[in-house]
């Protein structure tokens, strides 16, 4: 049930992350590395910022373990009415959350942005893009909480397409500004701004109309303090900072960086390449193990421990193949994916160096979204909550000691070696309470993954080395994204080849997870996945 259920949201954030691609080629072509990506980027982080807080964070650990305790213990109706309750509240806090950004938007992009305050127009487009782009932020926090509702009930799929809306969104939106002569320019920051307001109503609808097919439909009522309310917002504060730790590290990177010129779009390019294969694993078992987690601890089930060793088992097994790619060949695959147009040699050399330290901590960022649900469905989050601050702490004294040193790198090595420490502390806490320990099975299952990353790194290396003319700056952009699509592909070919002759992947196990028994229970009230 979990591999099906993890592949359900992973197909979905894979197609999402490929349309994610082809939108980031379009905003590196229409924008480039200039002023007004700048000052995009920073308009379309600060909504995301507040949405991965307040929304996903807090939603992820207060929301999702009370609704799913509240259906396998007192039913679907005291459930549903709890979710609107919740609703009630949510919406009234974002109406004055956004009127309030939205007075004091200069104020906000300051403190994103401290470096675009130099008298260019950097600052004013910021803050406008920003004004544009910002009732994203209650349109995502609403799908959150309805995509809480969805999974909890086994409903993963609509939540996870979403984000395909906003890419095709976002798309269409750089076409047009490319249509209408306006790459590089003012204009075609506003034209993307607009797209993300778009693109958010679109798919709230999209989750409002899966909902109400799920026959969980949700009603505005008036707000209720209950007691359930309460619970959940105490629950839900720590994990503002807890679910959100990444996010808060990538801010305080882009505030840094905000005082050199190219340095937060150079971030940004690198930040989306990694955020590939955390999308498709980290998220997606962060997903899906939290309320299977919570409904196997309610109804007393001996193998949390088991879920949760299969899920990290699963999640490293992907990611340690990405991380050795992205860390050993980063300059042909910045190259290949985004050099053209307004991108130069220069920036595909600036984002390859990023990329690589970034690709580093791309293991712990996926443990941090494996081990947290392990706190989250005990209703645990003030210890999340600690170790992120601490993570935050470190990744501020680092980047700020680095960046003098080795300028935009320094920032994304900070943020690797402060999610490392956040990783291993969440693990040590588990374990010291006796809430998770390594089986055999893990430990012969990592060794393998392990052995197939490094002799796939190798390859890698070899084809990049044997034939340096194929990823050359002079080479056709099309011939050179032909050959990473050939290196992805061999790498991809080499890596599962030896993963499974070393025993590293059941595959018997893995094609039986995606076969119903008629037999069992559905994974929730509603049955499965959709």
């Amino acid at each position: 049930m979990l591999v099906r259920n993890f592949f359900t949201v992973g197909v979905a954030t894979l197609a999402s992350r490929l349309f994610g691609f082809v939108r980031d080629v379009l905003s590196a072509a229409m924008l480039g590395t200039g002023p007004v990506a700048d000052a995009f980027i920073v308009a379309f982080r600060l909504p995301n910022l507040f949405r991965r807080l307040f929304a996903e964070g807090a939603f992820n650990s207060a929301f999702v373990p009370l609704f799913a305790k509240k259906v396998e213990v007192d039913g679907l109706e005291e459930a549903r009415r709890f979710a609107d309750d919740v609703l009630a509240g949510l919406f009234l806090t974002l109406v004055v959350v956004s009127a309030l950004a939205m007075i004091f938007m200069p104020a906000l992009v300051f403190v994103m942005a401290p470096g675009f305050v130099d008298g260019s127009d950097k600052f004013a487009d910021a803050v406008l893009f920003s004004r544009i782009c910002f009732p994203y932020l209650l349109c995502m926090s609403l799908i959150a909480l309805i995509g809480g509702v969805l999974n909890s009930v086994g409903r993963f799929a609509a939540a996870a397409w979403a984000p395909v809306i906003l890419n095709l969104t976002l798309s269409c939106s750089l076409l047009l500004a490319g249509f209408l002569g306006f790459a590089g320019t003012r204009e075609a920051g506003l034209i993307l701004s607009w797209g993300v307001f778009v693109a958010g109503f679109l798919q709230l609808a999209a989750l409002v109309l899966a909902v109400n097919r799920a026959s969980m439909p949700m009603r505005l009522t008036r707000p209720k303090w209950t007691p359930d309310v309460a619970r959940m917002v105490r629950l839900g504060v720590p994990g503002v900072v807890a679910g959100g730790v990444t996010q808060i590290n990538l801010i305080v990177g882009t505030m840094i960086a905000s005082t050199t010129t190219a340095a937060v779009s150079w971030l940004f390019y690198a930040d989306r390449l990694y955020q590939l294969p955390l999308g498709l694993v980290g998220v997606a078992i962060g997903v899906v193990l939290l309320p299977e987690l919570t409904r196997k601890l309610q109804s007393s089930a001996f193998d949390a421990g088991h879920t949760q060793n299969r899920a990290l088992e699963l999640a490293m097994i992907l990611t340690l193949p990405a991380a050795v790619a992205l860390a050993l060949v980063p300059a042909e695959i910045v190259g290949g994916l985004f050099e053209r147009g307004a991108f130069t040699d220069s920036d595909t050399r600036a984002v390859a160096h990023a990329l690589a330290a970034f690709a580093v901590g791309l293991p712990a960022f996926v443990l941090i979204k494996v081990f947290s649900p392990g706190y989250f469905a005990r209703e645990d989050t003030k210890t999340p909550m600690r170790l992120a601050i601490l993570s935050v702490v470190v990744n501020i004294a680092l980047s700020l000691a680095l960046f003098p040193f080795i300028g935009h790198v320094g920032i994304a090595l900070a943020t690797t070696i402060a999610s490392w420490i956040n990783a291993g502390q969440l693990w040590w806490g588990l374990k010291r309470r006796g809430h998770f320990e390594w089986d055999q099975l893990l430990t012969r299952r990592m060794r393998a993954a392990l052995i197939a990353s490094v002799v796939m790194g190798a390859a890698l290396l070899g084809m990049a080395w044997g034939l340096p003319s194929l990823f050359a700056s002079g080479t056709s952009s099309s011939l050179r994204l032909l050959a990473v699509m050939a290196l992805t592909l061999m790498g991809m070919a080499v890596y599962g080849a030896v993963l499974l002759s070393l025993g590293g992947m059941d595959w018997a196990l893995l094609k039986g997870s995606f076969k119903r028994n008629p037999g069992t229970k559905p994974s929730g009230p509603m049955g499965g996945s959709d």
